[in-house]
Formats: structure tokens, C-alpha cells, sequence
């Protein structure tokens, strides 16, 4: 392979060489975003600051003003990203190649010279999915004729005897299957420092110097092969890249509560991943799974040493994924995404409480970005990119602090507090910049009649849209409270319990969901007695926040509740192109959702094995 060719210093990002500075070089680009979001602040900052003068300018406001404003950049960046999302999709002919220069057109049929290692990262997860995922990914290699540049490495951290079993069982299925074909290799720690990071890192130390990529995948990952191999021919020919994301989606469910979020996923992540990639260009994300990494910079550069101190930010780096590709950057290698809407999946939580779950996790792991900013050498974007991570967890902190403190003078009764006009100018700017997003991305699919008939057609995409939108009505204040709590229990030593996932379809009963959602319930349960004892008369605009707090228990059982999520699934709402179009891959799983499709039985996926054990 040849050498990358070192780019520009931190200060000097590639604007010249790069092909997609068509327009505005990247530094201008960067500049332009950052005046918008500075802009889209102070006006936001100043609407408060009227809103709150009636009658002088208290602490109290103060600290208000204070909260609003920690909450206003994060809403204001996913705002603009979506509306530049908005403007290139629909004036760039190729969107993907537009924000990815480097990447191969689809009809490239170069020779793979390469080796790429296919690392499944699993622990304590249904070895089922696994093998019946890595099957269908290593079939498409194997028919493509491109199969003997790649091998599977099982890389297992899982600790639960029955668990393992399984691991070993369906990793033997799975050898003898394609062991003329593929190379499969099942590794499992006994311990397991570092967590994921760790266990990449030990496949690294063990056979890292054997390959010359490594595809990460989590339990949960699906890829088709071309997209795969899509990727490896564009890091041969672009000796400069350092990771080449993918872009996800969500593969289709019967969950009810997963339905929405896939849908408002599959609908935003084209256009928002555009605009974000617009100005980050070179210094992208990585989103820890379903990424093409060039292995040896990645050992030689992203080793992650346990961070000094006490507590629980301290230790094992929990969130990997954006500190490596800080420290790739930082090494003088491009970090992108590639803007493909297919080839690459995932699944969604399935329920209310493993979603806060998996949210608290991450919560937990970019807390701890706070201790990397100080490091040297990196980039400034990504800087940013470790910031913005914390940016929804300490803004919807800020957001429950500001619903308290607006509280207090409405209980009170102390009279005006507060201008009308401007506090509905900023309600309605906090409200636009929260949906306006959202109405970008079903515009976009409105006008663009293949992809609208691929979301089920007008009026099903029109109330999945709809429904999409009070679904987050209801989630943000659910979230907010468990951010807030959670954080809040970080201050005094609580860590979060970093356990497997439960990913099947399943009810929630109302004691389980209580034991998760207790916070919820009694900051809710606060909040409406206080509106309701002191009847203030701005209770009815503040204490909705509140109620829907309170009813984050009737949301999880409801939500959880299996016949419900199939009948969403059968008459289609929040349907997804998945569904109505799926991939050959997303075909071979045989999902619920996927009308026509059979239901993934016990004894189906009993025969599957058997059928491939011959």
C-alpha cells in the first residue's frame, strides 16, 4: 500500500485539494457556521433578557438567562445542519461523492489488494443475531469473489456461562459453514479492561499487524457487501483516510416505541448528516461501529490510556469512538462519513427503558470528554466534536434546571414577571429550531416522489411525520429528567451499569418500568401538585412539562406492549423504506415488520442454523 501523504496542520485544514470546496472553502465554511450559530444565540439570549426585564432584572433571571443559553447552541447547530442538509440535497447531484470527495463511484470494480479484518465486537449478546448477521455480510462477500481479502474475527467479552455457550455453538455453525471460503476466529477475555475499546485493542496487539483494515461491528450491525467493499476500494485509492464511516439505518421493528424513532431517524439522517459533514468535512465522526479503519495508524495513534483520578469519569474511556477519531485527526489522517442511505443498519431499543438505558451509558462515557479536551494536538472541529457530545445531556440538564426556576415566581403569584410578546418570540424560536428540522427532512421527502412512495406513500408518511413529532413531545421531557438525575448522580460518585442490551420485542410491566422511571415519576408528581395547589396563571404553559414527566411509566408499559407494535407495524404508520422496498440483506432476516415477511420464530431460526450447518 502507499504511504498516506501527511495533511495539513491542525491549523490548515486540506480547503486547497479538496474537490468539495466547490463554492466556499472549508475554513470559510466552518467560519460562516459558527457566525450562524453565534448569531442564532445572541438573538435568542437577547429575546430572553427582554422577556425576563418586566419589573427589573433579578438573580433569579440571571441564573435563568444563564440556563437558556446553555440550552440555545446545541438546538442552534442541529438547526442549521438540517438546513444546509436541506439546500445540498436538493442542489447536489451526488450528495454522497459531494460531501466525501474521496469516495469510489458505485460502478467501481478496482482490484481489492487489501486485507480487512471483520471485528464483531459482542458481549453478553444473543449469538443468534450475531451469526445469522456476520452469515449474510460474509455470503455477499463470498459471491462478489472478493472473499479471500477478508477475515471474521468474534471478539467476545462476555462473562454469562449460557451466553458463552451459545457464542461457541453458533461461532462452530458458522466455521464449518465458510471455512473453505473465510476465516473465522472466536476469541473471548476472561476480563475485560477497557470495555470495547480494549477488546479492539487486544485484537490490535494479537493480529493487527496481519491486515491492513478492520470493519468494526457491533452485535447489532448489518452490511451489505458492496457497500463493504465500496468502502475498502475507497481506502485504497485514498491513502489519506483514517476512518470512513457509514452512515446507519435502522432495521425495521414491531416495537411501538422503536417504530417512531426509526422512522424520524430514516427521515432526518440524510440531510442532517449532510449539513454536519459540510463544515467538518475531513475531521467527521465515528460513531464506534459499522466503520472501515486503517489499522496502522489506529495502533500506532488511538491507543486510550485510562484517565488519572478518582470517580466515575475516571478510568476506562467508556465512549471510544469520538476521542479515536480526535486522536486519528490529530495524527494527520482524514476522518469522514460516507452519505449512503442503505448497506448499513442497525436496530433501534425496543422500549423505554432500554433506550434510557443505553442514553444514560452514553451519557456517562461522554461526561468524561470533559477531561479530554486538554490534550494536545487536536484539532479544533474536533474539539468541537468532543463538545457537542456532551452538548443534549448538559442542555436538557439546563432545560429541567430553567422549568424549575420558571416555576418558582408563577407558584409564588408575584404578579408579571415576565413581557408576553417576547416570551412567545422566544417559545416559538425554541419550538422552531426543535421541529424545524424534522419539517426540512419531510419536505425533502414530500418532493422527491421515489422516496416518498418508499415511506408508504403521502398520508402515511404525513402521519408518521405527525406522530414523529408528538413522540419527541414526549420523549424530551422523559429524557431531560433522566439527564438531569443522572448527571446529577455522577457529582456524587453513581455510575452508570454498563450491561448487555436487550434487543428482542418485549413487555415492560409496570413495577420494571417504575424502577427505572421513578425520577421521572416524582419530579412530575412535584411539579403538578405544586401548579395545582398554588393554581398560578402561567401554570397551563409550564406544567405540561411536568405531566408528561409523570406519565413516563404509562408511556414505557404502554409503548412496550407487543400486539400493540405489530399492529402499528401491519398498517404501516412510521413505515420505512426498509419495509416497503427492503435490501436482499434486510430481505434474508425474514423481520416481522417486513410485510410478507415470516416471524423470525425460535424454531425458524433453530432451522436456519441447521440449514447452515449443511
Amino acid at each position: 500500500m502507499r504511504r498516506p501523504q501527511p495533511l495539513p496542520a491542525v491549523g490548515e485544514t486540506a480547503d486547497r485539494e479538496s474537490p468539495c470546496a466547490v463554492g466556499l472553502p472549508v475554513r470559510r465554511r466552518r467560519q460562516l457556521f459558527a457566525l450562524l450559530v453565534a448569531a442564532t444565540l445572541l438573538v435568542a439570549t437577547g429575546l430572553m433578557v427582554w422577556t425576563l426585564s418586566a419589573g427589573g432584572f433579578s438573580p433569579l433571571d440571571t441564573a435563568m438567562t444563564a440556563l437558556f443559553a446553555l440550552t440555545v447552541p446545541f438546538n442552534a447547530i442541529a438547526f442549521w445542519n438540517a438546513v444546509i442538509g436541506l439546500v445540498l440535497s436538493r442542489t447536489s447531484p451526488d450528495l454522497a461523492r459531494t460531501v466525501c470527495p474521496p469516495l469510489l463511484d458505485a460502478t467501481d470494480r478496482s482490484p481489492i489488494t487489501t486485507s480487512t479484518a471483520l471485528l464483531a465486537c459482542i458481549r453478553n449478546e444473543d449469538a443468534a443475531t450475531v451469526g445469522r448477521n456476520l452469515d449474510v455480510l460474509i455470503e455477499g462477500l463470498v459471491a462478489s469473489g472478493a472473499a479471500e481479502h477478508f477475515q471474521v474475527y468474534v471478539l467476545s467479552d462476555s462473562h454469562w456461562p449460557e451466553v458463552i455457550a451459545a457464542e461457541e455453538a453458533r461461532i462452530k455453525v458458522l466455521t464449518e459453514r465458510w471455512h473453505d471460503r473465510m476465516a473465522v476466529t472466536y476469541r473471548r477475555r476472561a476480563d475485560n479492561p477497557g470495555f470495547k475499546a480494549g477488546n479492539i485493542r487486544d485484537f490490535c496487539e494479537r493480529w493487527g499487524h496481519r491486515h491492513d483494515f478492520m470493519l468494526v461491528l457491533d452485535a447489532d450491525s448489518l452490511m451489505a457487501a458492496d457497500v463493504v467493499l465500496r468502502m475498502v476500494r475507497t481506502m485504497q485509492q485514498a491513502p489519506q483516510l483514517g476512518i470512513l464511516q457509514s452512515l446507519m439505518a435502522g432495521l425495521p421493528t414491531t416495537s411501538a416505541f422503536a417504530r417512531p424513532l426509526q422512522f424520524g431517524m430514516r427521515m432526518l439522517m440524510n440531510g442532517f448528516t449532510a449539513g454536519n459533514a459540510w463544515w467538518q468535512q475531513d475531521v467527521g465522526p465515528y460513531w464506534g461501529h459499522n466503520a472501515l479503519i486503517r489499522l496502522r495508524p489506529f495502533i500506532d495513534h488511538c491507543h486510550l490510556p485510562p484517565l488519572p483520578g478518582k470517580g466515575p469519569l475516571s478510568g476506562w474511556v467508556l465512549s471510544h469512538d469520538q476521542v479515536e477519531a480526535a486522536l486519528m485527526r490529530r495524527a494527520g489522517y482524514e476522518v469522514r462519513v460516507m452519505l449512503l442511505e442503505t448497506g448499513s443498519w442497525e436496530e433501534t431499543p425496543t422500549t423505554l427503558t432500554e433506550y434510557l438505558r443505553r442514553d444514560l451509558r452514553w451519557c456517562h462515557g461522554n461526561m468524561q470528554y470533559f477531561k479530554l479536551l486538554r490534550w494536545p494536538g487536536l484539532h479544533p472541529v474536533s474539539r468541537m466534536n468532543l463538545l457537542l457530545a456532551t452538548g443534549g445531556f448538559i442542555g436538557s440538564t439546563a432545560w429541567v434546571l430553567l422549568m424549575l426556576l420558571f416555576a418558582l415566581p408563577l407558584a409564588f403569584d408575584t404578579g408579571p414577571t415576565f413581557h408576553p410578546g417576547p416570551g412567545l418570540a422566544v417559545f416559538l424560536l425554541s419550538m422552531g429550531m426543535a421541529f424545524a428540522p424534522k419539517i426540512g427532512a419531510l419536505l425533502e421527502v414530500v418532493l422527491d416522489g421515489d422516496r416518498r412512495l418508499r415511506f408508504g406513500g403521502g398520508p402515511r408518511l404525513l402521519a408518521g411525520a405527525v406522530g414523529d413529532m408528538a413522540f419527541s413531545v414526549l420523549m424530551a421531557p422523559i429524557l431531560a429528567v433522566a439527564h438531569a438525575f443522572f448527571i446529577a448522580g455522577l457529582a456524587f460518585g453513581r455510575a452508570a451499569v454498563w450491561g448487555a442490551q436487550r434487543r428482542a420485542v418485549h413487555w415492560v410491566s409496570p413495577p420494571a418500568a417504575l424502577r427505572r422511571l421513578w425520577p421521572q415519576t416524582l419530579f412530575g408528581a412535584f411539579g403538578v401538585g405544586w401548579f395545582a395547589w398554588l393554581s398560578p396563571p402561567g401554570a397551563l404553559f409550564f406544567s405540561p412539562f411536568f405531566a408528561i414527566a409523570l406519565a413516563a411509566v404509562p408511556i414505557a408499559v404502554l409503548t412496550s406492549i407487543p400486539p400493540l407494535g405489530r399492529l402499528v407495524a401491519q398498517i404501516g404508520l412510521w413505515r420505512i423504506p426498509e419495509e416497503t422496498a427492503p435490501a436482499p440483506e434486510v430481505a434474508a432476516l425474514h423481520l416481522a415488520a417486513v410485510p410478507g415477511q415470516p416471524r423470525p420464530t425460535p424454531a425458524r431460526l433453530r432451522e436456519a442454523a441447521a440449514e447452515h450447518a449443511d
